[in-house]
């Protein structure tokens, strides 16, 4: 994604996305788990799958039907809860592992700061394009938003 082309929802200090931790690690815990069972169930399908192509079809095909019914439902309460934190501003980049971001200004650049479900609170950032491997610690003088005036950070 092209950093200049680029509009975040909302541009968050350290402050305001700590604040709304609360609300996401909710959410987050809820999707994480979510998305663990879907992963279940579609292992699950496809070894029925696999047994159905040896010729014992009709055996497995209620199972089959209500396993693909369950994956429907579970993936729209999935897509529900990355509506949701998207619709907080925050943007979801992996329900497995619990990783979000919220679109901040570093140094005078947007740039995302990075929290994952087991962090007590945000205590990282990364460029655009940095993602998870790109991470580094917010300095004292970020961790506590002192530049209030314009929303920068001093990273």
């Amino acid at each position: 994604m092209s950093p200049d082309k680029y509009t975040p929802a909302k541009i968050f200090t350290v402050e305001e996305a700590n604040a709304r931790l609360p609300l996401v690690r909710v959410i987050v815990s809820d999707l994480m788990q979510l998305a663990t069972e879907l992963s279940d169930r579609r292992e699950r399908l496809s070894r029925l799958s696999r047994k159905r192509s040896g010729g014992s079809s009709d055996v497995y095909q209620a199972e089959v039907e209500q396993v693909e019914q369950e994956l429907e439902k579970e993936s729209e309460r999935l897509a529900d809860y990355l509506r949701e934190l998207l619709e907080l501003g925050v943007e979801p980049k992996s329900a497995m592992a619990g990783l979000v971001d919220f679109p901040a200004m570093i140094d005078g650049k947007l740039a995302y700061l990075c929290w994952k479900y087991d962090e007590p609170e945000v205590l990282y950032w990364h460029s655009l394009e940095g993602g998870f491997a790109g991470r580094q610690s917010l300095t004292a003088d970020s961790a506590t938003g002192s530049d209030h005036s314009d929303g920068l950070l001093d990273a």
